[in-house]
């Protein structure tokens, strides 16, 4: 999957569906507070963390892909979980990055200039989300497990490998193929 932009998901989304996210978010923020309040900010600002609009958007995402596959005759299914696993992938990629902004803010706004310490967890935070999503798309982590002797291999089924293979289409060939019937692709 490619990242890009592209403003065509703003055309396509309902204003109920901006309605859903603006109230996820405002409930979840509004109880940070409340929460905030009533035990410690500290304990608080562990809920603001909380990804809100992730659900929501998670959910559209599918409904969406799922939508534009039906348009071209297509099921869709598979299209509209893979984008909404993306989505997801996404986001706990940028909250690692996320955590990054919390500490460098935590460590140095006591002693240091408010809006220099946002503006470089902010840099901070963008570095770290990238350079994670460039190492996954350079396969590194896969590259390190295996290094250190995990394999992410499956064991195949004795059954798949004893499918014969299809005869082949010479003419006056009456052989039937042994074995169990082949399931069609779908």
């Amino acid at each position: 999957m490619i990242v890009a932009l592209s403003t065509s998901g703003l055309k396509r989304a309902k204003w109920y569906e901006y309605v859903i996210r603006f109230a996820l978010g405002g409930i979840v923020t509004a109880s940070a507070a409340l929460i905030a309040k009533r035990i410690s900010p500290s304990f608080g600002g562990l809920f603001l963390a909380f990804p809100a609009i992730l659900a929501a958007s998670s959910t559209l995402v599918e409904k969406h892909e799922r939508q534009r596959k039906r348009e071209n005759g297509l099921n869709g299914m598979y299209r509209g979980r893979h984008a909404a696993g993306a989505d997801a992938a996404g986001a706990a990629m940028s909250s690692i990055g996320l955590i990054t902004f919390a500490i460098f803010v935590w460590k140095l706004l006591p002693e240091h200039n408010l809006l220099s310490v946002i503006a470089g967890a902010t840099v901070l935070w963008a570095l770290v989300a990238v350079a994670i999503w460039w190492s996954w798309k350079r396969n590194v982590p896969q590259r390190f497990a295996k290094q250190l002797g995990f394999s992410r291999t499956k064991a195949r089924s004795t059954d798949r490998e004893s499918i014969p293979a299809p005869p082949s289409s010479s003419a006056g060939s009456a052989r039937q193929p042994s074995g169990p019937p082949r399931r069609r692709a779908s």
